[in-house]
């Protein structure tokens, strides 16, 4: 007997076809250019030893190397860009759904969560000239995700890696999590272009810098029910999670 199930990922939806009661997914493993099957820095990752660092807001955040990377170990959650202008605050719907410049929200509302969950932003924040990642960071290109993905094992061993463990931030099972890299991925949810609200627990999804066709930017997407990584690329209205990189 085979069961399908749908998956909504990143705003995408993708079926899922389980026979009896297994629970492999029936994905695509070509979802990363020029990425290896197994991670050749895999085997030398040692303790997790986080350091600091502190955004424009006097915000503190965990930091991590992983490879020749150092990298946010928390979402962001910055309300002004590098030179002090304010990042609008957008809660209603059908003013989210007509802007064109930049912006973040909470998940909901929901500002209790902001130490955790960090902020939403769509891609016109993430782009903007005014510099949204703090001095002496960057929005991660694709490449640079691609790098970390790679160095984790690939898209099909990569999620477990990133996604912290146990049912806390993440509806059960979190297949695969281990957080051994130190990234700590939390399913912070998304908001679509049209204002509305999603996936809250069930997906961490990340802005990349990199822009693509008919006004979208690729996203990398980790899910609680895959331990796999997807490569999508959404519209620009949406908002994501956003990780900065070090210069």
């Amino acid at each position: 007997m085979k069961t399908q199930i749908k998956l909504l990922v990143g705003g995408f939806l993708f079926f899922m076809i389980i026979p009896g009661c297994q629970k492999e997914a029936q994905t695509s493993t070509n979802l990363i250019p020029n990425i290896a099957s197994v991670g050749s820095g895999i085997n030398a990752l040692t303790a997790v030893k986080y350091g600091t660092m502190k955004d424009i807001d006097g915000n503190s955040y965990k930091t991590i190397k992983i490879g020749n990377q150092v990298w946010m170990a928390e979402n962001l959650r910055v309300t002004k860009y590098r030179n002090g202008k304010s990042i609008a605050n957008v809660k209603d719907a059908a003013q989210w759904s007509n802007l064109s410049s930049g912006a973040f929200c909470y998940f909901n509302g929901a500002t209790y969560d902001d130490k955790v969950n960090g902020k939403l932003y769509n891609w016109f924040a993430v782009n903007d000239s005014k510099k949204l990642a703090p001095n002496g960071w960057h929005i991660p290109s694709d490449n640079e995700w691609a790098t970390l993905v790679n160095y984790l094992g690939g898209t099909s061993l990569a999620s477990g890696k990133l996604k912290t463990t146990g049912t806390t931030y993440w509806l059960d099972p979190n297949t695969g999590a281990t957080n051994e890299s130190g990234f700590s991925a939390v399913a912070a949810g998304y908001r679509l272009f049209d204002g509305s609200f999603y996936q809250l627990g069930t997906n961490a999804s990340f802005w990349t810098s990199t822009p693509y066709i008919n006004n979208s930017a690729w996203i990398y997407d980790l899910h609680y029910y895959l331990n796999t990584v997807n490569r999508l690329y959404p519209t620009q209205k949406n908002a994501y999670s956003v990780r900065c990189v070090k210069d």
